[in-house]
């Protein structure tokens, strides 16, 4: 029974998570049709600015030293930040270039993050002590025991997935963007405000973008220039399954491929544990195989058919 319920745990943390990245990347695809790659060097740079070079040989000024809430909202601002700037510097002078452009301006801007990280940080990877305390099981009764980074992981997605979604629905900017999302020619006809509504897009996928830096760095307590590759990769798999340009079904995606990757990793046999990446892979292709439009399809995709 805790061995259940640690699986189910584990499955909805780390769905979770993914369904924060997907969210991101499927906000910016939604109002600029961009699968924006460099959401992953967003979570490295992120998770990176807890440790700040100096010039003399003591230990580095480590940011995660400091009260929780200002860390917080440091990682934060940096990274939404980050991605505003990208946003005005490499993608709005593009915007209306054809989407192959914009895909290879995805590219370099990524690339270009990455070996910024190595000019200043080195491509050796960092330890990092933050949130030692979720470390530790927590006890919810009945000899069942969890680690207290995962209840964690579930409390900071649900409440930002929660609060996009509140966003989304009650605000007249998330209104907005939700009709870009929608079709995005016929939300600028009716007078949506085209650079607003892509740049909130962006900050918004930066801040996602910071508290999966965050969570990552507590879990693994390691910094790596590729960290953010693998998350990146899942989330956009997690945003195909689920529906190009489909919110919800983004969030569902991220959901169904990190439930689909904790129960490969609980049940394969061992000797085939090592493959888990490529048993989900797998997976996604018969989902596609099934269903290749996504599990949700949004109204203007179904016009296109």
């Amino acid at each position: 029974m805790n061995n259940v319920i640690q699986v189910v745990v584990n499955a909805m943390a780390l769905g979770g998570f993914y369904a924060l990245i997907a969210l991101a990347i499927g906000l910016v695809f939604g109002v600029m049709r961009l699968i924006n790659f460099a959401q992953g060097e967003y979570m490295t740079i992120g998770a990176y600015a807890l440790v700040v070079p100096t010039v003399s040989v003591a230990p580095p000024l480590l940011l995660g030293a400091w009260p929780a809430p200002l860390m917080i909202v440091g990682i934060v601002l940096i990274t939404i930040g980050l991605a505003y700037a990208t946003e005005r510097v490499a993608f709005r002078p593009l915007r209306n270039t054809s989407p192959a452009t914009l895909l290879i301006s995805s590219f370099a801007v990524s690339y270009f993050l990455q070996h910024l990280v190595v000019l200043v940080h080195t491509g050796r990877p960092k330890s990092v002590g933050i949130g030692e305390a979720l470390t530790k099981a927590v006890e919810l009764g009945g000899g069942i025991s969890v680690p207290g980074v995962q209840l964690a992981t579930l409390v900071v997605t649900g409440t930002l997935l929660l609060a996009l979604v509140l966003f989304l629905k009650k605000t007249p900017l998330g209104i907005q963007m939700r009709a870009a999302a929608e079709n995005f020619e016929m939300a600028r006809l009716l007078g949506v405000p085209a650079n607003r509504v892509i740049s909130m897009a962006f900050m918004i996928s930066g801040l996602l973008a910071g508290a999966a830096a965050l969570l990552m760095v507590v879990q693994t307590g390691t910094l790596d220039i590729r960290m953010g590759l693998m998350p990146v990769v899942y989330g956009f798999f997690a945003t195909v399954i689920g529906g190009m340009g489909s919110l919800p079904g983004a969030a569902l995606g991220g959901f169904l491929v990190g439930v689909i990757s904790v129960l490969l990793q609980a049940y394969l046999p061992v000797d085939l544990r090592p493959f888990r990446d490529a048993g989900v892979f797998a997976v996604v292709i018969l989902i596609l195989l099934v269903r290749p439009q996504g599990l949700i399809v949004t109204r203007a995709a179904r016009e296109r058919v």
